[in-house]
This record gives structure tokens, sequence and C-alpha cells, in this order.
């Protein structure tokens, strides 16, 4: 999904892109993005280390009322992200990342603490490499947004058959297939972001800089978190 801050156009005027400070905007998508992920994994190790969260955690009116609350968040921030005051949008970014460690905790359950990890690293690894491709590339990645739509929702509708399935062959392949998606949509994204912060609307407007900021951030969060899960779905040593 794109979200455009000018006048409708992905790229850049030609030659305005060497004359802009993307640091204030790249600083502050990275700085949100990274407290959010340790607001998540706050939250989650808490609600493991409490039985009475836990129980909370796993309610099932609970747990889904938490779900819809997250992808509410989602919509409001992709969408009215230029109505809303920078204040509002981060503060609606940190509830968000405190519901997904509420959501999240059940991994502390389901995997070991190694494979959680392991998981983890890699995650780090990967994000970090994509996110610099991303971020230097003189390719175009915006030309196979439509190949990465098609993926995402390719994506979703297998997982959705293999609840009924429960084929671990199946399962293997989905797991491969999203680490795969969400280690180029890092670079897409991160690219798309870049593109955002060289924008003359959001150079010249403090206000919106800090919007992009936050969008950013939510943007690549999602991006680490899902593919985190999917590495760990692959690495799998269940408890």
């Amino acid at each position: 999904m794109s979200f455009q801050f000018g006048s409708g156009s992905d790229r850049p005027a030609v030659g305005f892109s060497a004359a802009v400070d993307l640091r204030p905007v790249m600083r502050q998508v990275y700085l949100w993005m990274t407290l959010g992920l340790m607001a998540t994994t706050a939250v989650a190790v808490a609600i493991n280390s409490n039985e009475s969260l836990m129980r909370l955690a796993f309610n099932p009116p609970i747990l889904f009322g938490a779900i819809i609350a997250e992808l509410i968040l989602v919509l409001v921030l992709g969408m009215a992200i230029r109505r809303l005051s920078p204040g509002l949008a981060i503060a609606l970014f940190f509830i968000y990342a405190i519901l997904n460690g509420f959501t999240l905790s059940f991994i502390f359950l389901a995997y070991e603490l190694g494979t959680i990890t392991m998981a983890f690293l890699c995650t780090a690894a990967a994000f970090g490499a994509m996110t610099v491709l991303g971020f230097t590339t003189t390719l175009d990645l915006s030309q196979y947004r439509t190949y990465f739509f098609m993926g995402l929702i390719g994506l979703l509708v297998a997982l959705v058959i293999n609840i009924f399935l429960r084929s671990s062959t199946f399962d293997l392949l989905i797991s491969m297939f999203g680490v795969l998606l969400f280690t180029a949509l890092t670079a897409y994204d991160t690219q798309k972001i870049k593109r955002m912060a060289e924008d003359p609307q959001v150079q010249s407007d403090g206000s919106m800089a800090a919007r992009v900021g936050v969008l950013g951030a939510l943007t690549l969060y999602l991006d680490f978190v899902n593919l985190f899960l999917f590495l760990l779905r692959l690495f799998g040593r269940r408890r």
C-alpha cells in the first residue's frame, strides 16, 4: 500500500534528491520503529512473566478484540495520517505496538527461547541488509509494487487454506515464501519512505515530516515483525 504526500508521483524531481537532507526524517523513522519494537517486546515479556496477564491474553474475546483494535489502528494511521497531529499519530503507533506485544506474547509459550533468539538475530541481520539496499539502490523498486501486493494476497489466502489443511509441508512452503516476501518488502518500503522524505512538501513542513516519520516507522515495524514471525515458523522448534 502506498501513501502519497506529494503531487502523486513516487519519484522526486530530477536533481532534487541530491539537494535535500533526509537524515531528520529517516532518523525519526528508525527511532520510532526501534522504540515500538522495544515496547512490543517489553509487553510480551511482561505478560509471559505474569500468570494473571497470561490468562487475560489468552481469553478469546479479549484476544480477538485486541486483534481487531490493531487492524483499526493500522487503517487509521495509514489512511488518515495527513489529518492526524504528529503527537496523536505517535500515540496511536505506540498503542498499536503495545497491543501487538499483547497478542504476540504466545510465542514464549509456543517456542523455545533459543529459537526465538535465533529468529530475532536473523531478522535483524536480514532487515538491516535490505533496508541499506533499499536506501542505496538505484533500481526503481516501485515497478514491482503489483507483484508485492499479489504476493501479500496470495500469502494471506495460503495461510487461511492451511488452517483447514493443517499440512506441515504446506506450512513450510508458506513460511519460506513469507520470509522471501517480507525481506523484499523491507527494501521496497525503505525506498518508498526515502522518496516520501524527499518530497518538497515534507522537506518544508516539519509537521508533515513528523507524520512521514511515524508512517515510515509503522511500515518498517510491520515488515520486521512479519519477517520475524515467518522466520520463527521456519526455525520452529516448538515446546
